[in-house]
């Protein structure tokens, strides 16, 4: 992963380089940035694609595919085309205040800290629907959390009646898990029949109780448009969400996220659910490459124990629908609402340690001892 950053950026220009660095990674206000992600297809901080070579290009999916398994790799990448898929869905029209609102070249790369000589470095790939954050301490990857990937659309034909559904798996799974539930459990595990309009934790850098979802306009590094009629319709589009969602304040209340995990135990689980769950955990932490990843502490069946499931919206296939993992140092998240379920969220969080967070507070205080 060093190798390849310093290629990277080695590779670029003076210009290109002061884009694609930041800050040494800390746990102070100087790491704000590092700490800012997103999801939607807004400016998420760094060097574009767009704005490389092709041979700088490929040194940027080099560092990218360092930090994923081969599965996330390939599903990155589909996500990035798909780009194309969506803005031939919309007829070619979307530009959210740039001059291509769906562009498969807009995904940014940054490094922080300098992977060459830096005991502490980290990096950041981003754009519509990724969300990739890699923290290294002493020549350890210590944190790749938050880690999302999306998909709009979720499913679109092929030829020959195919169906191509990139996050297949992150669904089907979740969907067989809570219609295997017997009836008492699944009225604990489902805890509204409606489902939220997006992420309930959404982009913010610290998960906290309490927290609710956050209307779409919102969730973009500048409030607020230059061009006032491209404004005028994310806002637009945003009340619109607010509307079809119906949310009253009991219904927030119902999912909101709290530091008690809501929903149903593992624990609870009959064999055959409890498989079910370790494969669905699979979809998440199996991004990253098996050296780092955690999903082998669920092998463990006290941890897998206290991992819980909760489920908010239908339970049929095809409909609006929400879930949430979460356990020690663990929180999944999961929705396919919008263009009539056919565009879904997830991600992978460590509520205690995002961004590494914690490492970075004990090498501080390494430091100074």
């Amino acid at each position: 992963m060093a190798h390849a950053a310093s290629d990277w950026l080695d590779g670029l220009t003076p210009r290109q380089r002061q884009a694609a660095t930041g800050a040494e990674p800390a746990d102070g206000a100087s790491d704000a940035e590092r700490r800012r992600w997103f999801y939607t297809p807004t400016d998420h901080g760094g060097l574009t694609l767009n704005e490389q070579r092709p041979a700088q290009q490929q040194a940027a999916m080099r560092l990218v595919a360092s930090g994923l398994s081969a599965p996330g790799f390939v599903t990155v990448a589909i996500i990035v085309g798909l780009d194309n898929v969506l803005d031939h869905l919309e007829g070619f029209t979307n530009r959210f205040d740039r001059e291509r609102g769906r562009d498969p070249g807009m995904y940014y790369l940054r490094v922080f800290g300098d992977p060459s000589r830096s005991r502490v470095w980290g990096w950041r790939f981003g754009g519509h629907h990724i969300s990739l954050n890699n923290l290294v301490v002493d020549g350890a990857v210590v944190a790749t959390t938050p880690c999302f990937l999306g998909a709009d659309p979720a499913s679109s034909p092929l030829l020959g009646g195919a169906e191509h559904r990139p996050l297949a798996r992150v669904e089907d799974i979740a969907q067989d898990l809570i219609r295997s539930l017997p009836a008492a459990l699944t009225s604990r595990a489902v805890l509204l029949s409606k489902a939220p309009s997006d992420m309930v934790t959404a982009n913010r850098a610290t998960v906290t109780p309490g927290d609710r979802v956050i209307p779409l306009a919102q969730l973009w590094r500048n409030a607020q448009f230059s061009d006032p009629a491209e404004q005028a319709k994310l806002q637009g589009a945003s009340d619109m969400i607010d509307r079809r969602a119906g949310f009253e304040e009991s219904d927030h209340a119902a999912v909101e996220y709290t530091a008690e995990p809501k929903g149903v135990a593992a624990a609870e689980m009959d064999t055959e659910q409890r498989a079910l769950l370790r494969e669905l955990l699979g979809t998440y932490l199996g991004r990253v490459p098996h050296e780092i990843s955690p999903l082998s502490r669920y092998d463990d069946e006290g941890a897998l124990d206290m991992v819980h499931f909760a489920w908010a919206g239908s339970t049929a296939p095809g409909e609006a629908q929400y879930y949430r993992l979460q356990g020690p140092r663990l929180l999944v998240e999961w929705d396919n609402v919008l263009r009539g379920g056919n565009h879904a969220h997830s991600v992978w969080r460590d509520p205690e340690s995002d961004f590494g967070m914690d490492v970075l507070a004990e090498h501080r205080a390494a430091l100074h001892r």
